[in-house]
This record gives structure tokens, C-alpha cells and sequence, in this order.
């Protein structure tokens, strides 16, 4: 008998992980919040909002109830918003047995808390084990079987290793970490570097400026996560610089949408407006802020876009500001 998955959240990712899992034979429920979008996939096979033009196989099961199925998964797949995520686990707590296993896919950090996903899902339900699926991934390009490389990263090897398992196929390849901490902090900042990416790209400046805002940005990743316990090498893996890059240079990444759009000249709101989808980066630009204060550690792109999105200050005197800090060696950044 073949372990039951289900995929919590209808957006593009949830419904790209769910597609593919059906594709691999698995027994893979995707629940949908939102009845309308659920009545259209139904009819239509197809998530005409978040993943068009890509059909739904017949052996996906859509649901907009998950209180039977919860309580008979193995696996229960995390594939909404990360400010959303405490809320949706307090409702689920008392359907889970202690033994399913978590797999979050969000990529972001708690703005009132400062916590990680792992650290919220320690917090409400700590007796579930607990996976990160990280890495260089759009969700479009995953739903076409083009070759992709992820991350799943636990504190207990036998998950990760269950997940990779679970999860690899011919076009989806899973390698495992038990750096959860470092995954988790390096897909969530990414984010952030991403934004800053898109509104160089909105100025007008070029390839020197991008590659050094993501050389600069993995670097301030790294130095806010070391000081919080993960293991800097794990910024030269997949959730790393390889998220980060894929996220800085790609049409498909909202982060850097919504980037080129402040760029341009937008307001932060018009920009999410026009993007249409939640931004991760702008919630988590704020938490990284914030970190960095709290840890004393030295952010100087996480700073200057604090001030652009929440501040309301100008991104070419960001620019300058940044280009005019004090003289330093390039390798002394711990």
C-alpha cells in the first residue's frame, strides 16, 4: 500500500509538487483553499491562475477538505505562504499523527516572531518530524519536466533520506543536508537579494551590478546565518547560490518582478499589485532586517532595501550609498 501525500495549498508550487508526485504514481491529494479555483481545476484540469497550460493528471485527487485525508498521511506538505503557515498548523495539529512528516516548501521567515518554518513547526507541533524542500525550483519550470535540482534538508537523516526517496524522479533530482537552519536561511534571503537584483535591472544598470549585488547579497546571507548557527558551506550548495541565482535572473522569480517594478518607479504596493502573487521577499526583508540588528551582524543590502520598501527611500541614493561605504578587504565579512 502505497503512502498517502498530501499537498496543502493550490498555488503554483503546491500544484507543480502535486502534478509531479501523481505523475511518479504516488497517492497525492492537493487541497485547494479557495472553491472557485477548486470547481475550475476540477473542470478544467488545469490551475488556470497559478500554472496554466499545464494538465492536472486524472490520478490527482482536489479536495477543499483535508480533515479525512490528513489524518491518514504520511506526509503533509507545507505550500503556502510563510505568514500563513502558523495559523493553517494550528488548525491541523490535532488531525496529525505523531509520525507524519512535515515537508514545508515556503520559503521565508515569521515577520512577528523572527522564527524559521522549522522553528514554528517546533514550536506547535514538535513531535512531527520535519523537512525543507529547497532549492533553484519554478514551480513552471518543474510542471514541464525540465531537469531540476533540490535540497531536502532534516535534522533526522532517515527523513531526509525518506523524502529524497520520495520526491526524486527522471526530472526532479533530490540531494539531502541536515543543515536545516542553513537551507532555510538561505532560501528565505534569497529572496530578499532578489528584489534587490530586480531593481537594479529597473534602473537600468547591468551584468557588473547584478553579479555584485548576488556575490555581496550570498555573502550577507552567509555571515546572518553563521551567526545563527548553520553551516557556511551550505551557502555553496543548492539552497544557496543556487537559489540565489536562479531567483536574481529569472522572469519566472515574483521576487525580481516585483524588484524591476520599484525600480521603474512603482510604489511597493503597485508593484505587488501588478505581480499578482505574494512576494516573499518583502516579508522577509523586514525579518532579515531585523535579525541582523538583533545579532549585531553588518547587512548592508538588507538595509538599504529596508529603507526603499518600508522607509520610502530612493533606490538610486541607495545605490550611492552603498557604492560609498567605507573602504574594506573583501574576505572580511565574519
Amino acid at each position: 500500500m502505497k503512502d498517502k501525500i498530501l499537498v496543502l495549498g493550490g498555488g503554483s508550487w503546491g500544484t507543480s509538487l502535486s502534478i509531479l508526485l501523481a505523475k511518479n504514481n504516488k497517492d497525492v491529494c492537493l487541497w485547494v483553499r479557495n472553491n472557485e479555483q477548486l470547481d475550475q481545476m476540477k473542470k478544467n484540469k488545469e490551475n488556470k491562475k497559478y500554472l496554466p497550460e499545464i494538465t492536472i493528471p486524472d490520478n490527482l485527487l482536489l479536495t477543499n477538505d483535508y480533515s479525512e485525508t490528513i489524518k491518514e498521511a504520511k506526509i503533509v506538505v507545507l505550500a503556502i505562504p510563510s505568514q500563513n503557515i502558523r495559523g493553517l498548523l494550528n488548525d491541523i495539529k490535532n488531525l496529525l499523527k505523531d509520525d507524519t512528516i512535515i515537508v514545508n516548501l515556503s520559503k521565508g521567515i515569521e515577520r512577528s516572531s523572527l522564527k524559521t518554518i522549522s522553528e514554528v513547526c517546533s514550536e506547535i507541533i514538535p513531535n512531527n518530524p520535519y523537512v525543507a524542500l529547497s532549492g533553484p525550483s519554478h514551480a513552471e519550470e518543474v510542471a514541464k519536466d525540465l531537469p531540476t535540482t533540490i535540497v531536502a534538508a532534516s535534522i533526522k537523516k532517515e527523513c531526509s533520506e525518506y523524502i529524497q526517496e520520495v520526491f526524486n524522479s527522471k526530472t526532479l533530482r533530490v540531494y539531502t543536508n541536515e543543515d536545516v537552519k542553513g537551507v532555510e536561511i538561505g532560501g528565505a534571503l534569497k529572496n530578499v537579494i532578489a528584489i534587490a537584483s530586480g531593481i537594479s535591472d529597473g534602473l537600468g544598470y547591468g551584468d557588473n551590478t547584478k553579479a555584485a549585488l548576488m556575490n555581496r547579497g550570498i555573502i550577507e546571507i552567509s555571515r546572518l546565518a553563521n551567526r545563527l548557527g548553520a553551516n557556511k558551506i551550505t551557502f555553496l550548495g543548492l539552497s544557496g547560490i543556487g537559489d540565489l541565482i536562479v531567483t536574481c535572473t529569472s522572469m519566472h522569480s515574483r521576487n525580481r518582478r516585483a524588484g524591476i517594478l520599484i525600480g521603474q518607479g512603482k510604489t511597493v504596493e503597485e508593484a505587488l499589485e501588478e505581480v499578482g502573487m505574494v512576494v516573499e521577499g518583502i516579508y522577509t526583508t523586514e525579518a532579515a532586517y531585523k535579525l541582523s540588528k538583533k545579532h549585531n551582524v553588518e547587512m548592508p543590502i538588507v538595509e538599504e532595501l529596508y529603507n526603499i520598501i518600508y522607509k520610502g527611500k530612493k533606490a538610486k541614493e541607495s545605490v550611492d550609498r552603498l557604492m560609498s561605504r567605507d573602504k574594506k578587504g573583501e574576505l572580511n565579512y565574519y
